[in-house]
């Protein structure tokens, strides 16, 4: 008798740079949620589903939880929370080489209000001692009832397999939402201009990589060639973080395209002829308009 087929949504929450977009990424075996070790990475909800045989799990990767600084912080915070009540199980991922922060128990005192069941994921024990792990399970366990505990390195794939195990237990039986060959539900565009953000957040430091916006103005197929045209365009706050952006005539703009065409091509099967373009728009995060308009607005509204 075979297995009942079963499929469900699976919210990854915690703080900044836990880890929560690598550890989709490696469930998928492929870059759907873009990955940075700077802090509020992700501002959208990703969804990258999984699919097996006998199971269908659709993550939601959630911007990391802070305390928000301005309207684009509010919103990312605030989706982060509310995706937790649309969720079949939640993951509440902790980074293990950080151990317990202020942070986790802002997003404690919120899993109090939910009726779903949450697992605790220890990430990064690649960081940390066997010791020192226990310690910092039973400080969490003290503080939440979670339904199960596992330990993983989303990095080196240590412990992954057993995980999604243990979310297939918990989920209902249900129908393949997806065709089993796609892994997000997001546009390329989405994907692209989510590639090209990440090359900046890689190159650039300080308050540049939180202050960019990027907008894929067109992605084109050329009617004879297997050359696709993107064009997009990098929105920062201020003339000087253009500079920064643009480089010394032109260097860092062009180091910037460089990595995301690569990545863009591997995303769409395609050659791509990249384009870049860098505006400013003066304080855009604390806008609504400009927030809308660059596609930080709740999906589900």
């Amino acid at each position: 008798m075979s297995k009942p087929f079963k499929s469900g949504f699976a919210a990854l929450v915690g703080r900044p740079n836990v880890g929560k977009s690598t550890l989709m990424n490696h469930i998928l075996g492929q870059k759907v949620a873009i990955m940075s070790d700077k802090a509020q990475t992700t501002r959208n909800k990703i969804h990258g589903i999984y699919t097996a045989d006998d199971v269908q799990i659709i993550f939601i990767d959630t911007p990391g939880i802070h305390k928000p600084k301005h309207k684009l912080g509010k919103y990312m915070t605030q989706l982060a929370l509310r995706t937790l009540d649309e969720a079949d199980i939640v993951l509440f991922l902790v980074n293990a080489a950080q151990g317990y922060g202020k942070g986790d128990q802002f997003i404690i005192d919120f899993l109090q209000k939910i009726d779903s069941p949450v697992f605790l994921v220890v990430n990064k024990i690649d960081k940390v001692h066997p010791d020192e792990l226990l310690p910092i399970i039973d400080q969490y366990r003290r503080l939440y009832p979670f339904a199960e505990v596992i330990p993983v390195s989303a990095l080196q794939g240590q412990n992954v397999t057993a995980l999604l195990q243990q979310i297939r237990g918990y989920l209902p039986e249900g129908p393949k939402y997806y065709p089993e060959d796609q892994v997000t539900d997001h546009p390329e565009r989405f994907i692209a201009s989510e590639l090209i953000r990440e090359k900046i957040l890689e190159l650039t430091r300080d308050e540049v990589p939180h202050s960019i916006a990027v907008t894929v103005e067109q992605m084109k197929h050329r009617a004879d060639r297997n050359i696709v045209d993107v064009e997009a365009t990098i929105i920062v706050e201020r003339p000087s973080q253009k500079g920064i952006i643009i480089g010394k005539s032109g260097s860092m703009l062009k180091k910037v395209g460089t990595l995301a065409r690569k990545e863009i091509e591997v995303l769409i099967g395609s050659r791509v002829f990249l384009e870049l373009w860098v505006k400013v728009d003066k304080n855009w995060r604390d806008r609504e308009e400009e927030l809308k308009q660059f596609g930080y607005t709740d999906q589900d509204e």
